[in-house]
């Protein structure tokens, strides 16, 4: 264990403590080899917590409806983490928005723990780190893990790669359905949510949305629609009931256990590329790359080329280290 995440800091976030899960989440946020003694050793716990991501266009009104879902959940008895991916802020690298202003009827129930991560340039609007912090959450013990995304349109894929189930946040006005058919918010939605159902032609939105899943192939879930008023609460009950309809879906015929195998297959494949990429731009190969980039520019070195010798550049070094 890395000095920085003591064993003592382990055991008091093993033991319930909420700063020293802060703590580790910080610890996994920075990434480094501290991060990985974290995980590593908390990994044998990882995979009691249930996964949500909510997801869909901005002003969809998702943290409201986290916030009103949280607040379900917990009358249920079960315990909420909540991450919220923000924008990046181009001054320091961190969270924009505030969890806590969004959300702040929940931020002081000891059952609920939120906090705010930036996207940090990852371009599905979901960082690796917000799941690492998910998988600290799971071993905390909370039973339900809420992703909410910057809603950024198509980018926003790579929530299907977190979430157990998604939730696909839309609004009545602007033809928001087909705006979401065209982004492929369709494909990855497990229920759909309609908010903001008090407005003009929010009747006429369900119809369409209704109808485009009629066109989808026979699959064996069926994505329901569910409309809600979020500040009023209304209609969470409804959306609570659906989400565990799909738990108990996938808990049939083994559909969640393969889900989380193709996640973690996944990430073990991210996981190597950033190793790899870690140790292939050291300050030798980075230097190569400077030399070579002046033999290109003169035309004497095609891209191709550069790469082919940054390649046995990098065999080289492997091999060394082999032998060492």
């Amino acid at each position: 264990m890395s000095k920085m995440v003591s064993t003592e800091l382990l055991n008091e976030f093993l033991s319930g403590s909420r700063r020293a899960l802060a703590k580790l989440i910080s610890a996994v946020e920075n990434d480094g080899t501290q991060a990985r003694a974290v995980l590593d050793e908390l990994y044998g716990k990882i995979g009691q917590a249930y996964r949500l991501g909510i997801t869909g266009p901005p002003g969809a009104g998702k943290s409201t409806l986290v916030d009103q879902l949280a607040k379900t959940i917990r009358a249920s008895g079960k315990t909420v983490g909540i991450i919220a991916v923000d924008p990046t802020s181009p001054f320091t690298g961190g969270a924009l928005l505030g969890d806590r202003v969004r959300m702040h009827d929940i931020a002081t129930d000891p059952g609920v723990f939120i906090r705010s991560m930036a996207t940090r340039g990852s371009l599905g609007g979901l960082s690796q780190k917000a799941q690492d912090a998910a998988d600290v959450l799971d071993v905390f013990g909370k039973d339900f893990i809420i992703f909410e995304t910057v809603g950024v349109g198509q980018s926003e894929l790579d929530i299907v790669e977190a979430a157990d189930t998604v939730i696909v946040v839309l609004v009545p006005e602007s033809g928001d359905s087909v705006q979401a058919m065209k982004a492929g918010l369709m494909e990855i939605a497990d229920i759909f949510v309609l908010n903001k159902a008090d407005r003009d032609g929010a009747s006429r939105a369900v119809q369409e949305l209704e109808a485009i899943l009629h066109l989808r192939p026979a699959a064996p879930w069926n994505p329901p629609v569910v409309s809600t008023v979020a500040p009023a609460g209304k209609g969470l009950d409804a959306v609570w009931k659906k989400i565990q309809q799909h738990r108990e879906f996938l808990l049939q015929d083994g559909r969640l256990a393969a889900k989380r195998k193709q996640r973690l297959e996944k990430k073990i494949h991210e996981l190597v590329s950033r190793r790899l990429k870690q140790e292939f731009w050291d300050e030798e190969a980075q230097q190569l790359l400077d030399a070579s980039l002046e033999n290109f520019q003169n035309q004497k070195l095609s891209p191709y080329r550069i790469v082919e010798e940054l390649m046995n550049k990098f065999m080289a070094s492997l091999q060394r280290k082999m032998e060492n």
